[in-house]
């Protein structure tokens, strides 16, 4: 069969059309580091590269709201362990107040001190996050939880019930911000009781208004009911600090362990993640010194067809030897 001049010419485009989409499609996968850069590639890799890639962007998610959670748990960490202190120092000033030698001015000395006290805790207890959320609010995280009255004194909480959780995980939903009720107005299991069964204190800062009470009440000409009374409130105090101590170290301790399956949780999603990167990588990855041999190989093709092509253009019938 011969073939024209037209037919040659067209076979000649054709063979440099497709040396440079090779050469071209090789390009990409340099350029990108895959082999499979749209789904018509390699359709079945690219259906399973999709879902390897959702559960890389969700591992990302839950890798984001572990750090949220954890940049909130060592917030309270770092502000209950302020707490624990003050009541330390609230205790060993109610040790002080039960000595029968103090006069009025003593024990009002120790009431300025523990008033100061006081002051520290209602801070403490109505700390705010460096976005301004306050932190023992539950939900309600756009107003102090705690409010005193100006008139009495009292310090009532009024945050929300719920505390905060968070995902860090896709089986694992954890607390992140305990409420005020749970620190500062809860007792823990095996809480000193009164010797009388009354109820116990729960609110912490009920029970410094009590010891605050019988230290400004004047007990030097005072009789015997008085001062009977002055040392049934301080014990009743100390009983409270104590339980208010130990509710506290439960709720410290508590965070302190979520920090550390947080830790456990992140190493976890570093292995996922990583394992996710390789599936992906033997999915779509492109092994770079094949791509790059590949691509050299076709350059040079392409370019021959070019001179191939060159040459052909100037044959003629008509071309003679000289």
């Amino acid at each position: 069969m011969r073939l024209s001049t037209s037919m040659i010419y067209q076979q000649n485009l054709n063979s440099i059309t497709n040396a440079y989409s090779k050469w071209q499609a090789t390009g990409v996968q340099l350029a990108t580091g895959n082999r499979v850069n749209s789904p018509s590639d390699d359709p079945i890799a690219a259906s399973q590269a999709v879902g390897v890639n959702q559960m890389q962007a969700q591992g990302a998610q839950y890798s984001a709201a572990r750090s949220t959670a954890e940049a909130s748990l060592s917030l309270e960490s770092t502000v209950l362990a302020q707490v624990t202190t003050a009541v330390q120092g609230i205790q060993s000033l109610l040790v002080q107040a039960g000595d029968g030698t103090l006069g009025d001015s003593d024990r009002q000395s120790l009431a300025t001190k523990l008033q100061s006290y006081k002051d520290q805790l209602l801070t403490l207890a109505n700390t705010q996050d460096a976005n301004g959320n306050y932190m023992f609010a539950g939900y309600k995280t756009g107003a102090a939880p705690f409010k005193q009255d100006a008139d009495t004194g009292a310090v009532t909480y009024v945050g929300g019930d719920t505390a905060v959780s968070q995902d860090v995980d896709s089986s694992r939903t954890m607390t992140i911000g305990d409420t005020g009720k749970t620190v500062f107005d809860s007792l823990t299991a095996g809480y000193t009781v009164e010797p009388d069964d009354a109820p116990s204190e729960t609110n912490v800062f009920n029970t410094i208004d009590l010891a605050l009470k019988a230290l400004n009440t004047p007990l030097d000409d005072a009789d015997d009911a008085a001062r009977a009374t002055y040392n049934a409130d301080m014990a009743k105090a100390q009983r409270g600090m104590s339980n208010a101590l130990d509710n506290v170290s439960s709720v410290q301790s508590a965070a302190g362990s979520k920090l550390n399956e947080l830790d456990t949780l992140d190493s976890i999603g570093t292995d996922r993640a990583t394992i996710y990167t390789t599936r992906l990588n033997d999915l779509i990855g492109a092994d770079p010194y094949q791509v790059i041999s590949d691509y050299s190989k076709q350059q040079t093709a392409l370019q021959a067809s070019y001179a191939t092509f060159n040459a052909m253009q100037k044959l003629s019938l008509f071309q003679t030897n000289s």
